[in-house]
């Protein structure tokens, strides 16, 4: 009498991407930042106000004068 073999179910695993696994890395390195205006650094120049920047993702920093 031969055995009988009970198998669980396949599930069939998604490999990421690269876009998904490097999504926040790869722009900053490319010059692509997610720029957003940092809170309570706005500061004036004579006659100009100037606000600063900083990437969400890398924290680097940038002055924007209006």
């Amino acid at each position: 009498m031969a055995k009988q073999v009970i198998m669980g179910e396949v599930v069939p695993f998604k490999k990421p991407r690269l876009t998904e696994k490097h999504k926040d890395k790869i722009p900053c390195k490319n010059g692509h930042h997610k720029w957003k205006t940092a809170n309570g650094q706005r500061f004036v120049k004579p006659g100009k106000l100037v606000t600063r920047y900083r990437c969400k993702c890398c924290y680097a920093t940038k002055n924007r004068s209006i």
